[in-house]
């Protein structure tokens, strides 16, 4: 049961931090963010595990992380609250051709991001040639052209 307990501790621990990170962390891996993965995967291993390696404790973590995924994303269906808190909002970076400064400092996003995405998605050069940019909760950025 300990291990079930650590588990769930460690899911909602890495959930928040990961969720105070930023959309950007999702759609930009840098190098240095792998490392990071790399060494958060290693600690958490060991936080959950503790001193117990057998296959069936690492088995009953997998299920509890599973189940614990699983519920969150039956509670995140009903409830759009829960969803919100739990994924965030879009955040709309650029409107009509203007960068939102406050958006883009409070997601970490340089301009150059939003323009990148707007060449290798519709071929905008310009970012007056843009009527929204979004920072989707997925940390992907959608670029909507002017007409």
């Amino acid at each position: 049961m300990d291990a079930v307990v650590r588990g769930i501790a460690i899911y909602f621990t890495l959930l928040v931090i990961i969720r105070l990170s930023g959309r950007r962390t999702l759609a930009q891996m840098t190098p240095f963010d792998l490392v990071i993965v790399l060494v958060i995967s290693e600690t958490t291993q060991q936080a959950m595990l503790g001193d117990d390696y057998s296959i069936t404790n690492a088995v009953l973590l997998i299920l509890t992380l599973f189940t614990t995924d699983i519920a969150l994303s039956y509670l995140k269906r009903w409830s759009r609250r829960t969803a919100r808190l739990i994924d965030g909002v879009p955040t709309v970076l650029v409107t009509n051709g203007v960068y939102d400064e406050a958006a883009l400092k409070g997601s970490r996003l340089q301009p150059d991001d939003v323009m990148e995405a707007a060449r290798t998605q519709q071929g905008i050069e310009s970012v007056k040639d843009i009527r929204f940019a979004i920072l989707e909760v997925s940390g992907n950025i959608s670029i909507i052209p002017k007409e």
